[in-house]
């Protein structure tokens, strides 16, 4: 992490500083939005929402966007880092990983639908990523009140208005007794197999990938799993709680049990991707293999 001290002039305490008040800024700009409180001008927020291919955008998405990437390129400036956004992604052109080893991806609304249906499982998700790997990383969940740090090799933590305190995952393993958290919906049926299929049958059902990996930190699941289809998860939905994750002592992989990757160009996570407690991640990734090999 020396580099990055040296790159920025700040220390890595101080970076994951700014992190964490963006989170905190963040959530307070989405709570507003989810709650419809007035604005400035004593009007009521509207979500002023967009249907896109990819999924639909709020008035919500873009008001973080804006607020979290003017701070950061004010900061951080834009010679040596990059910046990767949901919302901003697609005007950077071809699909071609951005020309930096220092890479911010922010998602600044993990779980839209969520947000839009008022189940208040939705997120904020910020990482600083490094080659391709993340850092520095924060997730906000701003109807728990809480948000989730980490940083390379210092550890996780959640921290409310209360302090931080330390995560760390649950040793349960027994691969029969883990709890699996899913979405409610993005549930196609080869998933559904899958599911039905693995060794694991609890289940809890939380949305946005954030509060997924929150779960596990918090011992209520060992287990998440994502499948693409016609679609797929994008590197703003994992690079963020990846890092709370492990540096919690768990695990997050593809199901081959290879690292992902960032900033390689294509967004998208394709295949199977397995994030869990750590006990029984291999005997996981040899289940949801032997399972999807079936199909073929």
């Amino acid at each position: 992490m020396e580099e990055l001290q040296i790159m920025t002039d700040q220390t890595v305490d101080e970076i994951l500083s700014v992190v964490r008040s963006l989170g905190w800024g963040a959530a307070a700009i989405l709570r507003s939005y989810y709650r419809g409180e007035p604005d400035a001008a004593g009007m009521a927020r509207s979500l002023e929402i967009q249907d896109k291919k990819d999924g639909p955008v709020t008035a919500a998405d873009l008001a973080v966007n804006h607020y979290v990437l003017s701070k950061l390129e004010a900061i951080f400036g834009t010679e040596n880092f990059g910046y990767l956004s949901e919302e901003t992604y697609k005007a950077q052109g071809a699909d071609t990983p951005l020309p930096y080893d220092w890479v911010w991806i922010l998602d600044p609304l993990d779980g839209t639908r969520d947000f839009i249906d008022k189940t208040g499982e939705y997120a904020f998700h910020l990482a600083l990523t490094h080659q391709g790997r993340p850092v520095i990383t924060v997730v906000a969940c701003p109807e728990l009140e809480k948000l989730y740090y980490a940083t390379l090799g210092g550890g996780a933590f959640a921290e409310t208005s209360g302090g931080s305190q330390p995560l760390q995952v649950s040793s349960q393993d027994n691969i029969a007794s883990l709890t699996l958290v899913a979405s409610r919906t993005h549930r196609d049926d080869r998933f559904n197999q899958l599911l039905k299929q693995l060794p694991c049958q609890d289940q809890l059902f939380v949305g946005s990938v954030g509060g997924k990996i929150a779960a596990i930190v918090e011992q209520r699941a060992e287990v998440y799993l994502s499948l693409s289809g016609k679609s797929a998860p994008k590197d703003w939905d994992m690079a963020a709680p990846e890092l709370i994750l492990t540096e919690a002592g768990g695990r997050f992989t593809h199901a081959d049990g290879s690292p992902l990757r960032y900033n390689q160009g294509d967004v998208s996570q394709w295949g199977c991707l397995i994030a869990s407690n750590g006990a029984c991640h291999d005997q996981l990734c040899a289940e949801a293999t032997r399972i999807l090999a079936q199909e073929s």
